[in-house]
C-alpha cells in the first residue's frame, strides 16, 4: 500500500496543527511560575527568569548546528528526533523537577528539542512549497506559534489548578507528538549538496538585508519573551491589588493576550507587504515600546484603564513577527537558507532567554513582583529592547555587503 504524503496547501495545514502541537508545553513553566513555582521554591525575580529562561538557552546553544544542518538533510528527520525530545524533556521536568538547577536542566532539554522542531519544521514547510506560496505561508506558520502559545496557557494552568502542577507538565508532554505524527505525512526531500563546512556563517553575515531581520527579530523575541515569561505574574498582582476583577482572571488574560497574536502577525505582514517590510516594522516596534511604557506608568492603577493597554500590547508586540521571519526567508541565499534560518532563530532565542532574566532583575532591583515601582522597570526594560530593532534595521539599510 502507498504510503499517504501531502501537497500544496494541505502541507501548510498540517504543519501549522503539528506546531501547535509542540507548543503545547512551551509556555507551561512561565504559566504555573507565580503561583505555584515561585512560593514553593522561594525563588527570587531573578532566579525565576533564569528558570523560565533555561528553556531558550537550550534552545539557543543547539539550533546553529540543527537548523544549519537543514541545508545537508532532510528537516523532517530533525524534526521527528526534535519532537521527540521536547515531549521527554517536558516528562522529565513533572517527575523529578525539585528546584530552580533540576528545573532547569529539564527545560533546557525540552528547549533543544523544540531546537529541533522550529526552525526545521519551518524549513520542511518552505521546502516543500512553491516560491510564491511561501510569505503568507511562513506567516501562517509563525503566527499559528501564538495560537499554540496561547493554548499552552490555558491548559498549562487549567490542569496544574485542578491536579497539581506537576499534571501539567505530563499533559503537555503529549503535544509534540502531534507534530511527530504530522512529519510522516509529508514526502521526503533532499536539499541540494552544499559546499563548505556546517558552521560557517560567513555567507550569513555578510548578507546585511537579512542580518537586518535576524537582529529585529532578536529585539522582537527580547519582548516577547519578556512578557509571556512574567505576564500571568503581573496580572496576578493587578488582581491582587485590586480584588476581583470579574471574569479577566490571569488565565482569561493569558490566553486571549496570546490569542490575539495570530491575527496581529497576519495582519502586520500584510501591512509589510502594501507599505514596505521595514517601515511597517519600524512603525509597529515604536508603538510597542510606548504601549510598554504607558502600561508601566499606569502599574498602580485601575485594571479598567489597564486591560485595554495591555489588549493594544497584545496586537503591538506579536505584528512584526511575521514580517520578520518571512522577510530573513526571503533575503536569505538560497543555498544558505538552514544557515540564515538558523542565525534568526540563535539571535532570537539568546535575546529571549535575556529579555525573561532581565525582566526579573529589574523586578528585583525595583522592589519585587508585589510592588508598582517593579512592574514600572520591568515594562521599561521591554521598551528599551524592542527599540533596538529599529536600530537594526536601519543599519541594514545604511551598510552594503561586499560583493
Amino acid at each position: 500500500m502507498n504510503r499517504i504524503t501531502l501537497e500544496g496547501r494541505s502541507v501548510i495545514v498540517v504543519m501549522c496543527v503539528g506546531q501547535l502541537g509542540s507548543l503545547l508545553p512551551h509556555v507551561v513553566v512561565p504559566s504555573i511560575l507565580a503561583a505555584f513555582l515561585i512560593p514553593e521554591w522561594h525563588l527570587s525575580g531573578a532566579q525565576a527568569g533564569l528558570l523560565a529562561g533555561s528553556g531558550a538557552a537550550g534552545y539557543m546553544l543547539t539550533v546553529p548546528v540543527l537548523a544549519t544542518l537543514t541545508d545537508r538533510i532532510d528537516a523532517r528527520k530533525i524534526l521527528i528526533a526534535g519532537s521527540a525530545l521536547s515531549a521527554l524533556g517536558t516528562l522529565l521536568f513533572g517527575l523529578f523537577a525539585s528546584g530552580l538547577w533540576s528545573g532547569a536542566l529539564c527545560n533546557a532539554i525540552a528547549g533543544i528539542g523544540f531546537a529541533g522542531a522550529y526552525m526545521p519544521g519551518l524549513k520542511a514547510l518552505t521546502d516543500r512549497l512553491a516560491p510564491g506560496d511561501s510569505s503568507r505561508a511562513i506567516t501562517l506558520y509563525t503566527s499559528s506559534f501564538s495560537f499554540g502559545v496561547g493554548i499552552s496557557f490555558l491548559v498549562s494552568q487549567l490542569v496544574a489548578e485542578s491536579f497539581g502542577w506537576r499534571s501539567a507538565f505530563f499533559v503537555t508532554a503529549i503535544g509534540p507528538i502531534v507534530m511527530l505524527s504530522a512529519c510522516l505525512l509529508l514526502r521526503p526531500v533532499e536539499p541540494k549538496p552544499v559546499q563548505g563546512r556546517l558552521l560557517d556563517f560567513g555567507p550569513v553575515f555578510r548578507n546585511t538585508s537579512a542580518m537586518g531581520f535576524v537582529l529585529g527579530y532578536g529585539a522582537h523575541c527580547f519582548e516577547l519573551y519578556g512578557i509571556r515569561t512574567w505576564l500571568v505574574a503581573f496580572w496576578t498582582f493587578i488582581v491582587v491589588r485590586n480584588g476581583n476583577v470579574s471574569i479577566f482572571t490571569p488565565v482569561v488574560v493569558s490566553v486571549v493576550f496570546s490569542l490575539l497574536a495570530m491575527p496581529a502577525s497576519i495582519l502586520g505582514n500584510e501591512l509589510a507587504l502594501k507599505f514596505g517590510r521595514h517601515r511597517a516594522i519600524t512603525a509597529v516596534m515604536f508603538s510597542s515600546a510606548m504601549v510598554a511604557l504607558l502600561i508601566g506608568a499606569f502599574a498602580d492603577k485601575s485594571p479598567w484603564l489597564l486591560l485595554p493597554l495591555l489588549l493594544a500590547y497584545a496586537f503591538t508586540v506579536p505584528a512584526d513577527s511575521g514580517a520578520l521571519t518571512s522577510g530573513m526567508t526571503m533575503a536569505a541565499d538560497g543555498r544558505y537558507r538552514g544557515a540564515t534560518m538558523a542565525m534568526h532563530s540563535t539571535v532570537g532565542f539568546s535575546l529571549s532567554a535575556l529579555g525573561a532574566w532581565g525582566v526579573g532583575v529589574a523586578l528585583d532591583l525595583a522592589g519585587g513582583p508585589a510592588n508598582a515601582t517593579g512592574w514600572m522597570a520591568a515594562f521599561t526594560v521591554l521598551a528599551a529592547g524592542i527599540l533596538l530593532g529599529p536600530v537594526a534595521l536601519y543599519w541594514s539599510r545604511l551598510v552594503t555587503a561586499p560583493s
